[in-house]
């Protein structure tokens, strides 16, 4: 074997691992987020995980990809340990399927029909349509449907590259005598495990082994244990994702690292304990590429089906492994501990949990908006105390979800992702200025507090009602998050509005007719103002996201609302409801 032929394998794998790359990729975009979305939602029952983590592996080709989404949702609170374990077991059996797939590559046969069985006949077919559909198609969608196809084009011909790179091994007896010592199951398990964890894809090294089994160098004695330690390498991703993420996420990589510990070593004790009383004769036979895809099917349905019932003493081994501390009891959830790093490998996902860390944040500030009422009538530092550090938490959410969504800015998005991600953007800018104004009202009410003042009966009734109009204002527009649709939002800001102006035309009346103090005049007046600005705010985060639907609207540009009857009718609600009582 010349070095050119080395030249040539190390070629081909570099195909290979760049098309199961671009492929992955590929399957991620067009699932836009959905398969994780899943898998976060459906996992209440075992045996459900463990056919969604079978169904999610088998579609995106990476059991390593779900394992660290695992870790990913235990770090997140997302998901408790007791639920990650059956979507780990599944991710075993799931990744077979690549397996299986490339398996087809050794398919020989003189019949058209079963020819056009093996890729390298009809992967070419998928390339062009694959480059038809990238370079030609403006649907994003059909663009992802464009990278898988490319990927898998790549990944045959670099499974073909490798096969033929590695023929002329077959007369090379030092090559022979090197494999031989991987029949060793210590030597063998741990080569594996090495490959895979330098490769980091189980589906990669099985691929790998598989264009070497074409040879015909590669006694089964060889491959078993070589299988059973890629099984073992595979989790070195997760046990790395999981390096600076809480304990419960270290001990979702330890799970997925005993699962296959314990799997292999009671697989391999009990076939080789088998061999000495029956001879598997077929260990010496030459492994093909369809037989290692069923060695790795069976040993991961196997282990699975015999561990399954255990799997709650696996969470339980793991806590014995990883101790829960006292600052882990003492600790409370964050909410945006859903932006999770390991999230940004899937943006659609990823993208999805920014609008859940937004609308958190939004929720905060209206419950902050809720205390302030309280104010109007019963002044207590305390609830002042409260917003103040309502203020200083929504501070917070807006610098660590404006890094998240600038980190997420940088992946490959869609032209939809990228809007979303934009308005998003765009809206906690004008979330924050919200929760800075219903902080400005509490200033206000503890200024007048210091004065030893207080409002009219007029005053205070009028203010009731503006405070119950903003906080429904608020309310129409985080459901628009669910529901872009902006004429709630309009009529009931256009409300807000009116009742505003009215009550500061009072307010005017009354200061001329002496019945209410200066002061108290000018801390009304800020009162108002920042009831005014909360609106504005309002209005601008409803047409951010009026534009995701591609319905684009202006903050002034209502003229065709207004003929809308329906929003009349919402016009005309809000202002029945919210009208200023009678002078």
């Amino acid at each position: 074997m010349s070095i050119f032929n080395f030249l040539t394998l190390f070629g081909g794998l570099a195909l290979f691992l760049y098309g199961m790359e671009l492929m992955g990729e590929g399957l991620e975009q067009a699932s836009g987020g959905k398969l994780e979305k899943i898998l976060e939602n459906l996992t209440s029952n075992l045996f459900r995980a463990v056919l969604l983590g079978i169904g999610v592996t088998a579609v995106i080709q990476s059991s390593s990809a779900t394992t660290v989404m695992v870790v990913g949702f235990v770090n997140s609170g997302i998901m408790p340990l007791s639920r990650a374990v059956g979507i780990i077991m599944g991710a075993n059996v799931g990744t077979t399927v690549t397996a299986w797939i490339l398996s087809l590559a050794g398919i020989e046969s003189s019949n058209f029909f079963v020819q056009l069985l093996n890729p390298s006949s009809f992967s070419p077919i998928l390339g062009v349509i694959g480059i038809g559909l990238i370079m030609f198609s403006k649907r994003d969608k059909s663009k992802d449907i464009g990278h898988i196809l490319v990927g898998f084009t790549i990944l045959m011909y670099g499974m073909d590259i490798m096969s033929g790179a590695v023929e002329p091994l077959a007369d090379v007896p030092a090559f022979t005598n090197i494999l031989l010592m991987f029949s060793n199951p210590v030597l063998g398990v741990m080569a594996g495990a090495v490959l895979t964890a330098i490769i980091q894809s189980s589906s990669a090294s099985v691929g790998i082994l598989q264009a070497l089994c074409m040879s015909g160098t590669v006694p089964y004695s060889t491959a078993l244990p070589i299988i059973m330690g890629q099984n073992i390498g595979t989790c070195v991703t997760a046990i790395l994702s999981s390096i600076g993420a809480n304990r419960n996420a270290r001990r979702a990589a330890g799970i997925h690292l005993m699962f296959n510990l314990i799997g292999t070593v009671l697989f391999l004790t009990v076939f080789y304990t088998a061999n000495l009383f029956v001879d598997f004769a077929f260990l010496s036979e030459n492994a093909t590429p369809v037989g290692i895809a069923m060695i790795h099917t069976i040993f991961n349905v196997t282990v699975t089906l015999v561990l399954l019932p255990f799997s709650q003493k696996l969470v339980k081994l793991a806590y014995l492994v990883i101790r829960v501390t006292d600052e882990e009891r003492a600790a409370t959830p964050r909410t945006l501990d859903i932006l999770d790093e390991r999230f940004l490998e899937v943006p659609g996902y990823a993208l999805e949990q920014g609008e859940a860390a937004t609308m958190a944040m939004f929720k905060e500030v209206r419950k902050s908006l809720a205390m302030s009422d309280s104010l109007i009538e019963d002044y207590s530092p305390d609830t002042v105390v409260k917003i103040k550090e309502s203020e200083d938490l929504v501070d917070g959410y807006e610098n660590q979800i404006s890094n998240y969504l600038l980190t997420l800015s940088r992946k490959n998005l869609n032209e939809a992702e990228s809007q979303l991600l934009s308005v998003l953007l765009y809206s906690i800018g004008d979330i924050e200025t919200i929760s800075d104004q219903v902080c400005n009202i509490a200033i206000a009410y503890r200024g007048m507090e210091s004065k030893e003042s207080s409002f009219s009966a007029k005053a205070v009734q009028e203010l009731k009602v503006q405070q119950e109009a903003v906080k429904a204002l608020v309310d129409a527009t985080i459901a628009m998050f669910d529901d872009h649709t902006i004429k709630d939002v309009y009529a009931c800001r256009q409300v807000v509005f009116e009742v505003v102006r009215a009550s500061k035309e009072r307010h005017m009346v009354r200061l001329m007719n002496h019945e209410c103090a200066v002061e108290l005049g000018m801390v009304l007046t800020d009162i108002l103002n920042s009831y005014e600005r909360i609106a504005i705010r309002c209005m601008r985060i409803a047409s951010y996201l009026s534009q995701i639907d591609g319905r684009e609207l202006e903050i002034h540009d209502h003229e065709h609302l207004l003929a809308i009857s329906d929003y009349q009718e919402l016009y005309k609600k809000y202002k029945e409801k919210y009208a200023l009582p009678k002078q």
